[in-house]
C-alpha cells in the first residue's frame, strides 16, 4: 500500500516551490522590455556592432552557467563594482539575496527570449510596416500597431521559455545567490541539497516530478497561445 504521505509536501519543499515561481516571475518581468527593444534592433536594423551585440545576447547560452554568476558576483557583489556602490549610497545587497537569483535566471532566459522574439520580428511582412509608414505612421506607431501585436506569438513563446529556464536555473544561481534556505534555495537547488542528504532521495525525487510537470505544463501552454494568437492574426 502506498503511504499518502509520500504526496505531502514539507515546508521546505512548499518554501523552494513557491520561490522559485516568485523568482522565475520577476525575472520574466525584468527581461520583457529590454529583450523586446534587443530582438527588434537585431530583426529589423542594420548598424556597426551588429554582430558583436547578437553574439554577447546569445553568449550566456554557450558558457558555463557557472560563468555568467561569476561575473554577476565580480559586477553586483557586496565588493563587486556595482554592489559595492549601491550598499554604500542606498544600503542595497543583491548578492545571496532571491532578487539576485532573478537576476541570474533574468541574464540566462534573456537570450531566448530575444531569439523567439527576433524570429517572429523578423517573419513580418516589411511591407505592412512601409505601408503604414507611407500613410504617415510615426516609427514608434508602426511598432507599437504593427510589429508588436504581428510578433506577439513569439513574444509570448519567449516569456514562457524564460520562465520555464528560471524555474531550472542552477549555475549561475548558486554561484552568485548560493544554496540559502528560505532565501535563494529554488528547486534545482533544493533537488541538489536532498540528494545530498542521507534518506533525501525520495524529497529530491518528488521535486524532481513537480519540476517536470511545470515545464511540460509551461511548453503546452505556451504551444496553445502560439497557435491561438496566430489563428487570430490570420483572421486579420
Amino acid at each position: 500500500m502506498i503511504d499518502a504521505n509520500l504526496f505531502v509536501l514539507s515546508h521546505a519543499e512548499i518554501e523552494a516551490l513557491s520561490l522559485s515561481i516568485k523568482v522565475a516571475a520577476v525575472c520574466t518581468l525584468l527581461i520583457i522590455v529590454p529583450a523586446i527593444l534587443v530582438a527588434w534592433l537585431l530583426a529589423k536594423k542594420e548598424f556597426f556592432g551588429k554582430s558583436l551585440l547578437d553574439g554577447l545576447v546569445h553568449i550566456p547560452l554557450i558558457l558555463p552557467p557557472v560563468v555568467p554568476g561569476f561575473l554577476l558576483l565580480m559586477l553586483l557583489g557586496s565588493q563587486g563594482l556595482v554592489g559595492h556602490w549601491l550598499k554604500q549610497q542606498f544600503g542595497i545587497t543583491i548578492a545571496f539575496t532571491w532578487l539576485g537569483a532573478a537576476i541570474a535566471s533574468a541574464v540566462m532566459g534573456f537570450p531566448l527570449m530575444v531569439r523567439s522574439t527576433r524570429l517572429a520580428m523578423s517573419q513580418i511582412d516589411r511591407k505592412l510596416e512601409l505601408a503604414a509608414q507611407s500613410l504617415g505612421a510615426s516609427p514608434w506607431r508602426v511598432f507599437f500597431t504593427i510589429t508588436l501585436p504581428l510578433a506577439m506569438p513569439g513574444i509570448v513563446t519567449g516569456l514562457i521559455l524564460a520562465f520555464s529556464r528560471s524555474l531550472g536555473e542552477f549555475g549561475a544561481t548558486i554561484t552568485f545567490v548560493g544554496n540559502i534556505e528560505g532565501e535563494t534555495r529554488t528547486l534545482p537547488l533544493a533537488i541538489y541539497t536532498y540528494t545530498q542528504m542521507p534518506g533525501g532521495d525520495i524529497i529530491a525525487m518528488r521535486l524532481v516530478v513537480i519540476s517536470i510537470l511545470i515545464a511540460l505544463s509551461a511548453l503546452i501552454v505556451s504551444n496553445l497561445l502560439e497557435r491561438r494568437m496566430a489563428k487570430k492574426m490570420g483572421r486579420i
